[in-house]
């Protein structure tokens, strides 16, 4: 069944929050729609322009409805990530997103004002969600690249102004993660700091944080075994710093890095351990049981198993 944001952003501010994970494949939609059902809490699926651009929304929108169809007693919502203005207009004109996000972070806060405004006006017409960003997150989103010089963190006056003038449901805020295997620099961690001076001036408007997936040393240790090259630093957002960010208004937290870095670790060991294998079915059987369990953790992680009834 599908929620919509407001309503889950209602029951879970401050006590939970909900994955919102970005999928690709048949085999990620297979697995979040039954971990989801297995852990009986609420989650978002995330569809990104390159996703579209890579499968077709036609083709993922088609995955995610039918899935919902072979596992019926989930609860979730699909929601457009980090789209422009073309992505953004043709999620809402299609009727099959709950909600989307136009990523005008890297303007000025005027011309990000002036864009997000426009969306707003044209989502609420269609009862859409609207999440926008302010500030900048270092990292990779998909093909957006943004060097570390770059990132800026979230200014909480500037976070009530942002929302104030373009009424937008819900706010991404920069807080010190990032995009991609490396999600601080430095070791500094979530800048708490900022968090709960942005939920001090907007209490209980729900807030978004991206770049939150875990990143977990073992995982990358298991690719480089296995053939692999990735930086050894990689780094994620601990679970503390998760647990401590709901407590400050974080309603919903995106997860990307951590399933495709699952998807390298399960075909790198499987066709190093059986290099006369080709068949794509048997790597991605065991994907998908890999993925349920990381969403099952992940859910757990959240405090947001169990949480599914509410929706009833």
């Amino acid at each position: 069944m599908r929620i919509p944001l407001e309503t889950l952003f209602k029951k879970c501010y401050s006590k939970y929050a909900i994955a919102a994970v970005n999928v690709f494949t048949m085999e990620q939609i297979h697995g979040l729609f039954r971990a989801g059902e297995r852990a009986n809490a609420p989650f978002i699926v995330q569809i990104t322009p390159v996703a579209r651009n890579y499968a077709h929304p036609r083709m993922l929108l088609g995955m995610i409805h039918s899935a919902a169809k072979i596992y019926p007693k989930t609860k979730y919502a699909i929601h457009l990530d980090h789209g422009i203005e073309s992505h953004v207009f043709d999620a809402i004109d299609s009727g099959s997103y709950n909600s989307v996000m136009i990523d005008a972070s890297h303007d000025d806060f005027d011309q990000n004002v002036r864009r997000t405004k426009a969306v707003v006006k044209k989502a609420k017409v269609k009862n859409i969600f609207v999440e926008a960003e302010l500030g900048v997150l270092s990292g990779v989103e998909d093909d957006i690249s943004v060097d570390e010089k770059m990132a800026k963190y979230t200014h909480p006056e500037e976070a009530l102004e942002f929302v104030s003038q373009t009424q937008c449901n819900s706010l991404a805020v920069a807080v010190g993660t990032s995009h991609g295997a490396y999600k601080f620099s430095g070791g500094q961690g979530i800048q708490f700091d900022i968090l709960k001076k942005i939920q001090k001036l907007l209490p209980d408007f729900p807030l978004v944080l991206h770049g939150g997936s875990v990143v977990k040393p073992d995982e990358i240790k298991k690719i480089n075994k296995n053939g692999g090259r990735l930086d050894r630093t990689a780094a994620g957002v601990s679970p503390e710093e998760i647990i401590k960010s709901i407590s400050l208004g974080i309603c919903k937290i995106n997860i990307a890095t951590d399933t495709r870095i699952l998807w390298a670790r399960v075909h790198r060991e499987f066709f190093n351990n059986n290099p006369d294998k080709f068949d794509p079915i048997i790597p991605g059987k065991h994907y998908m049981d890999a993925y349920e369990e990381f969403m099952i953790e992940k859910f757990d992680l959240l405090k947001a198993t169990g949480k599914a009834i509410q929706f009833n």
